[in-house]
């Protein structure tokens, strides 16, 4: 009786042992709901691109994913949430690029730092921006615009969102690319930046693909070229300025990372699922409904993407003598 007692508690200490073994504790995540945390109100494109991934991630894993939407401060409220959340596997960040590396690029004071406070998990989607230009323009395509610019240098004005989006950062670069000359206008937010494109009170802008293609149908704007490095299978027939000028890249993105520190099988876990949901049909193409294209990186592709974008917007930021508002 005493011999067996004692395996008893040998069993016993072996399957804690067990428990506290990392291949264990991979095989067991999760247990417990998942928390997603996104830096933007609901609606917008991150909303339901992080609603996308979560339920899919819930079916997958068996345990409900809640999405926590903590905007402000331009997203960095929820990115500084993200980052000083507990690193346990149960707190990811649906992250994105104008919080991770277009706010940096204006040496912002932060409470995070994009590259030493997160562990990437994958990209998830991009979400390229399209220029486009009104009617009146005698520019039938993009480099016809570079030449329109250049020989008349100041005269086409091209609108944004607001100074230091990447709106109109994407337009500084192309000017840096080309030593065309456009003046920028900014304004307080998109609406009244489209209607008055559409009006001809400025004549050129970069937009989201979802935002412009009515008016695209309709006539009332001409698509010259897509921002994204590659064309994109919802405009096939519209280039990639990136096609005429190497190395051109405005597009957003967003993708999920956890706290430094998050345990690697967590990141490979997470990582694998979201590789399998945009090889899913139907799944790619809820995104694709959405103006938004599917995309899967390694971890370490998606740090290699923040550092790079990081570098280049800088270098953007600071050619161009741009200060944040």
């Amino acid at each position: 009786m005493l011999a067996c007692s004692k395996w008893k508690i040998v069993a016993f200490l072996l399957a804690l042992l067990g428990a506290a073994i990392p291949g264990r504790a991979a095989e067991s995540y999760p247990t417990r709901p998942v928390r997603i945390i996104v830096p933007y109100p609901p609606g917008g494109s991150t909303d339901p691109t992080a609603r996308a991934y979560g339920n899919w991630l819930a079916e997958k894993f068996g345990v409900p994913v809640v999405i926590d939407n903590r905007p402000g401060a331009g997203s960095t409220i929820g990115h500084a949430l993200g980052a000083k959340a507990t690193p346990d596997g149960y707190n990811l960040l649906l992250g994105t690029s104008g919080g991770l590396v277009v706010t940096a690029a204006f040496g912002t004071k932060l409470a995070y730092d994009p590259i030493k406070d997160f562990a990437p998990i994958a990209v998830g989607v991009y979400a390229p921006f399209l220029l486009v230009v009104h009617p009146s323009v005698p520019a039938k395509n993009l480099q016809e615009l570079i030449a329109h610019a250049k020989a008349n240098p100041g005269k086409i004005n091209f609108g944004s969102p607001g100074t230091g989006t990447p709106n109109h950062l994407g337009m500084e670069l192309l000017t840096s690319l080309t030593t065309a000359k456009f003046t920028h206008v900014p304004y307080k937010g998109g609406g009244a930046a489209t209607v008055d494109l559409v009006a001809g009170r400025i004549q050129a802008i970069f937009g989201s693909i979802p935002q412009w293609q009515p008016h695209i149908a309709a006539g009332r704007v001409r698509a010259l070229a897509i921002g994204h490095p590659t064309r994109v299978p919802t405009m096939p027939d519209t280039p990639a300025i990136a096609e005429f000028y190497p190395g051109f890249n405005n597009t957003t993105w967003y993708g999920l990372l956890g706290p430094a520190g998050t345990p690697a099988h967590v990141v490979k876990r997470v990582n694998a699922e979201m590789k399998l949901a945009i090889e899913n049909p139907a799944f790619a193409k809820h995104l694709e409904t959405i103006g938004l294209q599917p995309a899967w990186t390694t971890p370490k592709a998606m740090g290699d993407l923040i550092r790079n974008d990081l570098a280049r917007w800088t270098k953007v930021v600071r050619e161009a003598g741009i200060k944040p508002q």
